[in-house]
């Protein structure tokens, strides 16, 4: 099963991930639409949704570019009413968009714990939304959320309450849409890698160059991503994926290949060692 003439609705693909998913999904011969911020140049981060589109028709899609903030519920349902329009339905749904900070409680304002909940779980919960009615009319659908493995010890509380609780959000729409859904034929899961992934996230608030060398490439999560939405969507949801188990179940067994420094040694994930 392949990705081609199929529709995947990406948010927050403008780079990183998200947009490695996205050239993952055009070199198929894929039609994807992307809802990101960034529309104008950023100094501080590469890319907009239109070099993005570029990228994505060079390597072989069909892209709709649209900038839009997922927050905004009537943004989403025009971004989905467009991407409709313009290509017929909608295949997969990729929840990539999502906030980070890691402060502790006393030192995190309410403004950024607010982004964080409205961007990552909120966000989840109105893409997703919004993409099943189409969905439902696909072939072989697809809900993927980029979250982790929900554990509820404390130390994964402790570090960063307000993050782990708007990761954990997404997954748990992840796994919910699994179970509600499952009569459809619509599939849902959560992704996470075991190890870093080097993104600007990475680069600017996770430790940059030492955390970078440490980390895997964009590519290492694009094709587990891959792997997973054209699995049989009947026969493949209520996950909580890790990308290198995917990849393995895929028969890859070099993963040297993805390190973004050749010979380093990757950083395990901030949810990962308990798995």
């Amino acid at each position: 099963m392949t990705l081609k003439d199929k529709t995947v609705f990406i948010s927050g693909g403008s780079r990183g991930i998200g947009l490695e998913i996205a050239l993952r999904a055009a070199r198929d011969g894929a039609n994807v639409a992307l809802i990101a911020k960034t529309g104008d140049p950023n100094p501080k981060l590469a890319g907009t949704v239109y070099t993005a589109a570029a990228e994505i028709e060079a390597a072989g899609g069909q892209a709709l570019p649209i900038v839009g903030d997922i927050r905004d519920e009537a943004q989403v349902e025009a971004a989905v009413a467009q991407t409709v329009e313009r290509f017929g339905g909608i295949n997969a749904c990729i929840n990539n968009a999502s906030a980070i900070n890691l402060s502790g409680t006393e030192a995190l304002d309410m403004k950024r714990y607010d982004l964080m909940q409205d961007i990552n779980t909120r966000g989840t919960f109105v893409v997703s939304r919004t993409c099943i009615p189409h969905l439902r009319k696909a072939q072989n659908p697809h809900i993927l959320t980029l979250s982790p493995p929900i554990s509820i010890e404390p130390r994964w509380l402790v570090p960063h309450v307000a993050y782990t609780i708007a990761k954990y959000g997404m997954s748990m729409c992840a796994l919910g849409f699994a179970a509600e859904l499952n009569g459809d034929g619509i599939a849902s899961n959560a992704l996470w890698p075991r190890t870093l992934i080097a993104t600007a996230a990475v680069q600017n608030l996770l430790g940059g160059d030492e955390a970078m060398a440490a980390s895997r490439k964009p590519q290492l999560y694009a094709d587990a991503a891959y792997a997973v939405i054209t699995r049989p969507s009947r026969e493949c949801t209520g996950n909580t994926f890790l990308c290198e188990d995917v990849l393995a179940e895929e028969g890859v067994t070099d993963f040297d290949a993805y390190a973004y420094v050749p010979g380093s040694t990757p950083q395990v994930d901030l949810f990962v060692d308990h798995v």
